[in-house]
């Protein structure tokens, strides 16, 4: 047996009135103060940026290596400035979600591709994961068979070079992906920690082989080890959060603030917020009062949605669906079970 629900409600406000808002289509009031252009389109950009200039950053690093390993011939530090190569390509994948993320929604793929960000974000994280791994690896074999270093001067030189370039990296990746509000190239800036604490232990161990203590490249090791795990820990835990939906509870706290003081809201109910990508999706319970009309509960709704979208700059989309004060919450839209139907009860 089909189920109707009614869509033409009444000027007394019976029913409820649903106020759609996408950043992507005709009536989103995104530019109202921001200019034409989309922001999450702008951040976009932004983080492609980013990924760019760190990137040539990343190789300038992996050529001074390179000059480094010339000059002293060292087969060591060949390994060593090709994994520093191969490491800059894992900004890649990150590019190509920044890029697919300015594509609109469609049929297919009705909220965009942010969650390829997610992806991405999850992959640089095994990475790093690997990294802590081989660390650890190294460091033990260093231990249980240690072996002379070579060419001093030149370890130190190409450390030196990889931990600033990669620590630079770093710091400049991670402040543009909080700007931004992008777990995933902040995790990407701490992978590029990663690779220069690498290149530190590396220092520290031939410091100690210089003051006569060969044991100290295989212990800075184990502790840089530690220290990547660390790291792989705090990059895992924002980036698997928002793969599940997780949202920061002070962002719901604010969208609850910014829509009650809104003109016309009697109450908020429910806030619901997730990440997809760097964009950030709302949908909240509005209530209003009961005498209002149809056109005068949009008219709220709209005025939510401006307040919202003035404060967070980061809200991409929101939906507003509004009820009367009498039958306000996600309890009032409940289907009832039918006697026939041996289904547990859903909303819409």
């Amino acid at each position: 047996m089909a189920h109707s629900h009614d869509k033409s409600h009444p000027s007394d406000h019976k029913g409820h009135v649903h106020d759609h808002s996408h950043s992507e289509d005709g009536h989103s009031e995104l530019s109202h103060s921001h200019g034409v252009v989309d922001p999450s389109i702008l951040t976009s950009e932004r983080g492609i940026w980013a990924i760019k200039w760190s990137f040539v950053g990343l190789l300038i690093t992996a050529l001074f290596q390179v000059v480094v390993v010339w000059l002293s011939g060292s087969v060591g530090l060949l390994a060593d400035t090709i994994h520093n190569f191969a490491d800059a390509t894992t900004a890649i994948p990150l590019w190509i979600a920044f890029a697919l993320a300015r594509r609109k929604p469609n049929k297919r793929f009705t909220y965009g591709y942010g969650r390829v960000e997610d992806l991405a974000g999850i992959s640089i994280v095994a990475i790093i994961a690997l990294s802590a791994a081989y660390a650890g690896y190294e460091a033990v074999q260093r231990l249980l068979n240690p072996q002379p270093i070579g060419y001093l001067w030149a370890v130190v030189a190409a450390s030196i070079v990889g931990f600033l370039g990669n620590e630079a990296v770093a710091l400049f990746r991670i402040r543009v992906g909080k700007e931004i509000h992008s777990a995933a190239l902040i995790a990407d800036g701490y992978h590029a920690r990663v690779d220069g604490l690498t290149s530190l232990a590396v220092l520290f161990g031939v410091v100690g082989v210089w003051l006569g203590y060969p044991l100290a490249d295989p212990i800075v090791g184990l502790l840089i080890t530690l220290a990547i795990v660390r790291i792989a820990f705090q990059s895992s835990k924002a980036v698997f959060t928002r793969a599940l939906d997780g949202i920061e509870p002070e962002i719901v706290d604010e969208i609850r603030s910014v829509a009650t003081h809104a003109r016309g809201v009697e109450k908020i109910t429910d806030v619901r917020a997730r990440w997809l990508g760097h964009r950030l999706h709302a949908e909240l319970n509005v209530a209003v009062a009961s005498h209002l009309s149809i056109v005068d509960a949009h008219m709220v709704a709209k005025e939510v949605r401006h307040q919202l979208l003035h404060h967070l700059p980061y809200l991409s989309s929101v939906i507003i669906h509004v009820d009367p004060m009498e039958e306000a919450g996600e309890e009032f839209h409940r289907i009832l079970q039918h006697s026939h139907d041996d289904l547990p009860a859903h909303s819409h």
